[in-house]
């Protein structure tokens, strides 16, 4: 079992940067690829970018891509997703999850991920 604690988030204004950490607990952290998620009020739950067990590969929501990167320190049991440019429409809660390396199903979708974290708020003001 893999549980994950989100922070980082906060009120910030429109161009600023904010970076998210989701640290993990246990020793199976290596083997997880991760995901960030957001969800804004009314709407559904929206992959934002994901990450390989390794690192070595990375996907991102077209709506993010060039502005937000996501990272993982293995050793550190923490995933990272440092947000350049924020715009008004990036407001949410922020998910991390995790799921075991060998699933070959889509890192776009909730439903390949077995582990949520409770989320953090990210509030952006124009």
């Amino acid at each position: 079992q893999v549980q994950l604690v989100e922070s980082g988030g906060g009120l910030v204004q429109a161009g600023d940067s904010l970076r998210l950490s989701c640290a993990a607990s246990g020793r199976t952290f290596s083997r997880h690829a991760m995901g960030w998620f957001r969800q804004a009020p009314g709407k559904e739950r929206e992959f934002v970018a994901a990450i390989s067990w390794m690192g070595g590969s990375t996907y991102y929501a077209d709506s993010v891509k060039g502005r937000f990167t996501i990272s993982r320190d293995n050793a550190k049991n923490t995933l990272y997703l440092r947000m350049n440019s924020l715009k008004p429409e990036d407001a949410a809660v922020y998910y991390c999850a995790s799921r075991p390396a060998y699933y070959s199903g889509s890192y776009y979708s909730t439903k390949e991920y077995d582990y949520w974290g409770q989320g953090t708020q990210v509030t952006v003001s124009s």
